[in-house]
């Protein structure tokens, strides 16, 4: 890329845990030797009137108070699958009070403090809702384009403003736009049907007959959280059977083949009448306020084309932020948005975009030869530790403790040893870095 300016002006799309940090980053003094000279001016564009994103817990479903669709996909008994201590952004702790596994409430909390302790909300319009985003060609412009950007105001839709920036920063997360799977006979099934999405509290399903479709992780722990409920729990799902101990009235089924009135019938030719009909089948990701010219492409599940899972290729001064799923979601949107600040420093110089292509290509071929669908195309699991150190070594920057990577494994062999119990487990990294289990705390709900 050309010489830098000595002033970038930067859009970020969202004020979830991902706009939060690239608010962080973009505000602090960069590691490289340009970053005393260059100065990002950022500005956040937010919908709601908090951060926080899909942490943030409403008892609202379909519409919230301003008309607009609920973001939060948060059910009010929800603990992280996670522990903190792997959870937290590598350079803001969670408090040592606190339990591994805390509630959303915790974490949207960890959130707020973040915002104050380095003082973001100064960069951040509430209430705004970005309609359009779109390259505009500027030969003066030392990257040849800029990005137009339209938004309104949540109570004054009508009337439109445009900005220009030098770059953009999506991050709107990807746990909003509900993925309502084709099953055949769904329309007649006289039940109820919902969606985890809009799933809240268990009380609803008391003495009910339950069909949970999917085993991903919220699929695992609504359906634990329905069994002290309902009558029965089917959880059907396509992935092996769990081996773990379960409630002697959740009992797994493989998917469903079809539906008629209130019977559902499982590809194993099983029937069973239900009163409920929960999907937990994920999300799409959804980026409509981009414009065709930004050359974004979404095909079942997989997004195009982003170098590093991250940067457009067409425009490389766009990232999307957080596209990977199966991952420790703070660090990773960590070191994307170090890395992203870079390539805009000039610390970090990209391929070609002919190379970064090749690149997506070859990325997405591997995981095709090891049998992953297609729509695993941005899932990392055990990749994203050597991913995560790829990134901060192309930015020169720090890499995570080795930590994290423990952490991550010993919950994912405990939950799949035990997956009723491990929750309950808590961890201390001591002054080495050495991971230990401790005696139990008890979660308080302290709000």
């Amino acid at each position: 890329m050309p010489k830098m300016a000595n002033e970038i002006r930067v859009a970020v799309v969202g004020a979830g845990a991902a706009g939060l940090c690239a608010l962080r980053q973009l505000t602090s003094q960069g590691p490289s030797g340009s970053g005393d000279k260059l100065q990002f001016v950022v500005t956040c564009l937010e919908k709601s009137p908090r951060v926080g994103g899909t942490w943030y817990y409403t008892n609202c479903i379909g519409k919230d108070e301003y008309g607009l669709q609920v973001h939060s996909s948060m059910y009010k008994n929800l603990r992280t699958n996670l522990p903190v201590e792997c959870m937290a952004f590598p350079d803001y702790p969670f408090p040592e009070d606190l339990p591994s596994f805390v509630r959303h409430k915790d974490v949207q909390k960890y959130l707020e403090d973040y915002t104050a302790h380095f003082n973001l909300s100064q960069y951040i319009k509430f209430l705004t809702i970005v309609k359009w985003i779109e390259p505009v060609v500027d030969e003066t412009s030392q990257f040849k384009f800029k990005w137009a950007v339209t938004t309104c105001n949540v109570l004054n839709q009508a009337e439109e403003v445009t900005q220009i920036y030098e770059a953009v920063l999506v991050c709107n997360g990807h746990y909003a736009t509900p993925k309502i799977p084709n099953i055949p006979g769904l329309e007649t099934f006289t039940g109820q049907v919902l969606h985890s999405h809009d799933y809240r509290t268990p009380e609803s399903f008391s003495n009910k007959v339950v069909v949970l479709l999917g085993a991903a992780a919220s699929g695992q722990d609504i359906s634990l959280e329905l069994s002290h409920v309902a009558k029965v729990v089917y959880l059907s799902h396509h992935k092996p059977q769990l081996t773990t101990k379960l409630p002697k009235n959740l009992l797994q089924k493989p998917g469903i083949k079809l539906i008629s009135e209130s019977e559902v019938q499982f590809l194993d030719d099983s029937k069973v009448r239900a009163d409920i009909l929960l999907l937990c089948t994920g999300y799409y990701y959804d980026y409509d306020f981009l414009s065709p010219g930004c050359g974004i492409r979404v095909d079942d599940g997989r997004v195009t084309p982003i170098y590093q899972h991250l940067i457009n290729t067409n425009y490389p001064t766009m990232a999307i932020v957080g596209v990977c799923k199966v991952i420790v979601p703070f660090p990773i949107f960590d070191v994307q948005v170090r890395y992203f600040r870079s390539i805009l420093d000039g610390t970090c110089i990209l391929p070609s975009k002919e190379e970064m292509d090749k690149h997506i290509d070859e990325d997405y071929r591997a995981r095709l030869q090891e049998g992953l669908p297609h729509r695993y195309a941005h899932t990392m699991g055990d990749r994203q530790f050597t991913y995560i150190n790829e990134l901060a070594d192309l930015a020169k920057t720090n890499r995570i403790p080795d930590f994290y990577s423990q952490l991550y494994h010993l919950t994912s062999a405990m939950k799949q040893k035990n997956l009723m119990e491990y929750k309950n487990a808590n961890f201390v990294v001591d002054d080495s870095g050495r991971v230990k289990e401790c005696t139990e705390r008890t979660v308080v709900d302290k709000f």
